[in-house]
């Protein structure tokens, strides 16, 4: 499988459908917080901060998430390709550590409700993940292990000829499109939204448990291999997750209603 990279080149300027996946992303789910707003508490200055502060937490969070859990040696020896965002290397978690924090300076500067806010979010965020996966698959990034699958392919990134599994698709279906039905039609059809934070905690809990199954199919990272029980570094980054997220659910499903 070789899909290029660059969309277009004009010059010296490329531009990349990685790029391209989390601008569409954070464009998406900056449009659909209007939507969800139907209490109408943001303001004007309100989204303006968010969206700054987001993309800000996004980058850095994903990048140094990235940088700081996976691969750490071999930034110190190239530290200038830390900035090398266009070719891929970002963290999910580290990315939703810089959300975290954004929501809640933005809540806390423009007195806004946090968990409101993280719920209408969850609602958005989706469709970025299912953007930064299709994104993955055609880096050839972050495939899968050798399988012997018809829909097996083989990632030229790999260094072999193997059939892999195509993990990013099952990734951007099940992390992507499978939690924006979910968030959706639980914000749209049951009285969760009304137990602020309560939905954020589901999509926590979902994702932390679908990217831990997923890494079964997806090829360790090469610099750091199985660790402990023979998991990932995902497989062990998402079981606080979903552990938080299943704490964080069931704290707010037990408040009275807002």
């Amino acid at each position: 499988m070789s899909l290029s990279p660059v969309i277009f080149s004009i010059g010296p300027v490329s531009v990349y459908w990685y790029s391209l996946a989390y601008v569409l992303g954070i464009v998406f789910a900056y449009w659909y917080l209007h939507k969800l707003d139907d209490q109408k508490i943001f303001t004007k200055n309100f989204y303006d901060s968010l969206l700054t502060a987001t993309i800000i937490g996004i980058i850095l969070g994903g990048r140094l998430g990235y940088v700081l859990i996976y691969d750490l040696a071999s930034y110190v020896q190239n530290p200038i390709d830390i900035l090398k965002t266009w070719e891929g290397g970002m963290s999910f978690h580290g990315g939703a550590i810089g959300v975290l924090l954004a929501v809640i300076i933005s809540c806390k500067r423009h007195n806004i409700p946090i968990f409101y806010t993280l719920d209408l979010i969850s609602c958005g965020i989706p469709v970025g993940l299912f953007l930064g996966r299709i994104g993955n698959f055609i880096n050839g990034e972050l495939f899968g292990r050798v399988t012997t699958m018809p829909w097996g392919m083989v990632f030229l990134e790999s260094g072999d000829n193997l059939l892999r599994h195509p993990s990013q698709l099952y990734e951007a279906f099940c992390e992507g499109l499978l939690l924006f039905v979910i968030t959706n039609l639980l914000f749209f059809m049951t009285r969760i939204r009304l137990y602020h934070g309560a939905l954020a905690g589901v999509a926590v809990t979902w994702y932390g448990v679908v990217r831990f199954a997923m890494e079964f199919f997806r090829e360790p990272d090469y610099q750091i291999g199985y660790l402990w029980l023979d998991l990932t570094m995902g497989q062990l980054l998402s079981i606080p997750m979903i552990l938080f997220g299943v704490y964080f659910s069931a704290l707010n499903l037990r408040k009275s209603v807002a």
